[in-house]
């Protein structure tokens, strides 16, 4: 990767780094022991969290991963299956977490460019437990939807898979790393939402420009053995203000996500233009660009897009993901476009 200061990263929107602001809160925080609930600064966080989503209580933990495995756990018992969207991630990317830390099978539903099962669909997988197969404990569900290119998934088809799980008596947990992102292309408030889940989890670390954490929300029974579960992983923090302290402050950058959404519409118009580039008109921040028709591998051009100064991250075989964020501006996305395009220039030649 370039370590020059013009590098422009939409590798993810992870890669965003502390304002001063949030630096100058982790230094003055207010701290204390939080696996005691001593922590001062961690306790707010957790409250206006919880707030933010229209929950009767949150969780602060490590990263996203936790949260969703955390929630996975408390919400099954081992030995039972949890249904997921064959693309989510969930399922494609967190280590098989549901099997090697809850005993989980998985089985996966093809949602397609929706996003989400339909409650037919639902409907037809659910399972109960009998001799020869274990019972569905869990829908998983995800929004905005990552490997789909940032899609946001409206309220009514949340709404629709949820209820439907609930009518055969599972729950149900959103995995909502950018719900707010969703909530901002939607305009639609979180906690409408969340109406119909019964947890969610959400990244300050992404867009929000937090530098560390995630969090779990849901009702008080659920948190307070969620707590439990988050120990029992290894997540259990002590004088964690120093870090929450950045998150309180990025629970404010909540509006400003549709500066990151514009530019990635940006983005992918101009990427889009390049010869032998598709790159459908994004939801949110997510720019998925497909150069199958100029004869790049991903795998190729994302390294010749490093070496040009532009980080982004293979897909599959011929798809490629940018990613806007908080550290990227219109002359950025300007400069990329260009970069990228001596790029495409380079590898068709």
């Amino acid at each position: 990767m370039s370590t020059d200061d013009d590098f422009i990263d939409m590798r993810s929107d992870t890669v965003t780094k502390p304002s001063e602001a949030m630096r100058d809160a982790a230094r003055d925080a207010d701290v204390g022991d939080d696996v005691y609930r001593d922590d001062p600064t961690v306790n707010e966080l957790e409250r206006r969290a919880a707030e933010a989503v229209g929950m009767e209580a949150a969780l602060y933990t490590p990263s996203g991963t936790m949260a969703n495995q955390i929630a996975i756990n408390v919400h099954t018992e081992p030995g039972q299956e949890i249904l997921l969207e064959r693309e989510s991630h969930v399922y494609r990317w967190e280590l098989a977490g549901a099997s090697a830390l809850s005993g989980l099978q998985t089985r996966t539903i093809d949602a397609g460019d929706r996003c989400v099962p339909t409650a037919e669909q639902v409907e037809r997988e659910v399972i109960e437990e009998d001799l020869h197969r274990p019972g569905t404990g869990l829908l998983s569900l995800e929004n905005t939807h990552n490997y789909r290119g940032g899609v946001a998934v409206p309220k009514a088809r949340l709404d629709a898979a949820a209820t439907a799980a609930h009518d055969a008596g599972v729950p149900v947990h959103l995995d909502g790393a950018r719900l707010f992102n969703a909530s901002v292309a939607l305009d639609t408030p979180a906690p409408s939402l969340l109406e119909t889940v019964d947890s969610v989890t959400f990244c300050l670390s992404k867009g929000l420009g937090a530098p560390v954490g995630s969090i779990l929300a849901g009702d008080e029974a659920f948190i307070d053995e969620a707590r439990r579960v988050r120990k029992l992983f290894g997540g259990g923090m002590r004088q964690a203000g120093m870090i929450a302290a950045p998150g309180l402050l990025a629970l404010e950058n909540v509006d400003r996500l549709a500066e990151d959404h514009a530019n990635a519409a940006d983005l992918a118009a101009g990427l889009d233009a390049l010869p032998g580039v598709s790159v459908p008109e994004p939801d949110t921040n997510i720019v998925v660009a497909d150069t199958e028709a100029a004869g790049i591998e991903a795998s190729d051009f994302v390294e010749a897009c490093t070496d040009a100064g532009v980080g982004c991250g293979e897909f599959d075989t011929y798809t490629t993901r940018f990613t806007t964020n908080l550290g990227i501006d219109g002359e950025d996305v300007d400069d990329a476009i260009d970069r990228v395009s001596e790029v495409v220039e380079g590898l068709s030649a």
